[in-house]
This record gives C-alpha cells, structure tokens and sequence, in this order.
C-alpha cells in the first residue's frame, strides 16, 4: 500500500482524499458491503492522515464517543433535565457556580499561556503555520495542549446543565446549544488531524475570551455586592465578535497567498468563523442596539396637587411644556 508521511499529508489532501475515495469504492464494488466500506474509509483516513500521536490517548480513536456525548448533553439539556426540574424549585448552586467559574478561569488562563509558550511566543508566524507532526519538544507540548483543550470543551457542559438545574431557560438560546455541541467536534478534528499551526490561532483567541468571560460568570455568581462591577457585559460580546473578525481575516490570508496549510482545512475555519460572527452579530443587535433603540428617553416629573404625589412621564421633547 501506498504510503505517506504524516508531515505530507495535509500539504497535499487532493491527492490523500482522491486516493482514500478510490480505495473505498474499490472495497464496496468488491463486497456490496456499507458496514465494511465505513470502516475502510475511517482505516484509511486515520492511516494517511491521523496523527500517530492521538492513537492511545481516550476519545481520540474515532468520533464516535464525542457524538455520544454531544447526543447526551442535548438529550439531558432539551428534554431529561426540564423534564426532572419542572415540579422542582431553582437550585441556588451558589458555591458550586463560584469554583466552577473559577476552574474555568483558571483552566483558560493556563491554556493561553501554553499556547504562546508551545508556539505563539516562540516564532509561529501569524500569515501561515504549517503543523508540526514532529516529536519535538514544543510539538509535543502544542499536541498535548490541544487534548487539554478538546477536553476543556466537553467540560463546558456544564454551563448549560447548571442553566437547567437554575431554571434559566432564557439562558439555553439556539447560539449557546449550538456552540456548545459544535466545539467537542472542532477540537476533537483538532487534537486527531491538525494539532498545531494555523489551527491554533483561534484557540489562543478564544482561551483569551473566556478567561474574561469566566471571570465575568465569577464575579456574577459572587452576590449582589458584587454587581457593581459587571458593567463591562456588552463590552464582552464586543470582544467575542472581535475575535471572530481576526479569525476570518487569519483565514482569509491563508487562502489568498501561498500558504502550505491545506486549503480545504482552512475553508471550513473560515465558515465556521463567518457563521459564529453572523450569529453573534445578531445576538448583540437584538440584545442591545435593538433594545436601545426602542427606549425612549423621559424625564421624570413629581406633581404635587391635594397632598397626593403623581409620577408623571414626559419625553425630552415636551420637557420645555
């Protein structure tokens, strides 16, 4: 059988896609099987272009426990946990909120660290970085970074368990469940195929973000006392959407000149980048440009008349009246 560096693989993946294909429908014409020609199909893609290094790490050997788990997380979300709290009361879950947040403040901000130090900060260019298949020490480093990472994502579950537990339904949106199920996927892809180079930039980016926003769900999950200093929350979303804008422009680039990070890799970054901005887009607007939009200014006036006090509303406009 034909063979391939591992180094080679994405540099070339018309070629390794054509071939997987050929040898595929070769098995299928052969034994009419579909059982037979999956299993063929995934061999061949994990032999060409898996990285050897993912083989014995958990979850890593196929997607299939990662599907499993993302179907459970919206089963439980969507249908088993209301199901269980809807004679129930809210649970408070104030410690437990406050050192969860603080794990995942934690978590993100040691993630973002490893990123600038596996790479980042130790010359990865910003126009194009092919992966480093190698067993070097700051490969190896990048590589087990990105397990930490995939495995970070299936422990933001929790966000959403816990919304249910609360009976914060208005919480559970289209874009938070959507998020939430799409990332296991792309770190999963991430850690097996791609784990280095151009890939990461979006998962430095948004370690930072969510150190910020984590610390943002602490300080709530804190008291009343503490709300005084959550004024920055739309400046959040500012920043989420900003980051989406630098992963679009990171792909773009990589597109239009000669970069040998596959191309076809790069599409989907850009997709999912255009996606998620579009949809955050949306969220800020309908959450406060809309609402602000629709607030009508007013001056408050007290009238005194027969020892009764009446609150009366006047617009800007009529303030001189």
């Amino acid at each position: 059988m034909i063979t391939m560096d591992v180094r080679d693989n994405f540099t070339d993946l018309t070629w390794a896609s054509n071939y997987i294909m050929k040898m595929a429908l070769d098995e299928y014409q052969t034994e009419q099987n579909w059982t037979r020609l999956i299993f063929q199909y995934w061999d061949l893609v994990e032999e060409l272009i898996g990285d050897p290094r993912a083989k014995a790490l958990p979850f890593m050997d196929n997607p299939l426990p990662t599907f499993g788990m993302i179907v459970t997380y919206l089963a439980w979300v969507l249908v088993v946990g209301p199901t269980y709290m809807r004679d129930r009361k809210p649970l408070q879950l104030t410690r437990t909120l406050f050192y969860y947040n603080l794990f995942q403040v934690l978590l993100s901000a040691y993630m973002f660290y490893e990123h600038l130090m596996a790479g980042w900060a130790r010359g990865y260019s910003l126009t194009c970085e092919p992966v480093d298949y190698s067993d070097g020490e700051l490969s190896r480093r990048m590589f087990n970074l990105c397990y930490v990472y995939y495995l970070s994502k299936l422990s933001e579950f929790a966000d959403t368990v816990f919304f249910v537990l609360r009976k914060k339904k208005s919480q559970i949106s289209w874009l938070h469940l959507y998020h939430h199920s799409l990332t296991p996927i792309e770190a999963w892809i991430l850690t097996k195929f791609l784990a280095g180079g151009n890939t990461t930039l979006p998962n430095i980016i948004n370690n930072f973000v969510h150190t910020l926003m984590y610390f943002y769900y602490l300080l709530s999950s804190m008291g009343p006392r503490y709300q005084k200093y959550l004024w920055w929350k739309k400046y959040m979303t500012e920043i989420q959407i900003a980051q989406f804008i630098i992963c679009i422009v990171h792909a773009i680039n990589a597109l239009v000149t000669d970069c040998s990070y596959p191309k076809f890799i790069t599409s989907l970054l850009l997709l999912n980048a255009s996606i998620f901005f579009v949809l955050f887009m949306n969220f800020y607007w309908e959450n406060y440009k809309r609402t602000a939009a629709k607030a009508v200014p007013s001056k408050k006036l007290i009238l005194v008349e027969n020892n009764n006090c009446l609150p009366l509303d006047f617009s800007i406009e009529r303030k001189d009246q």
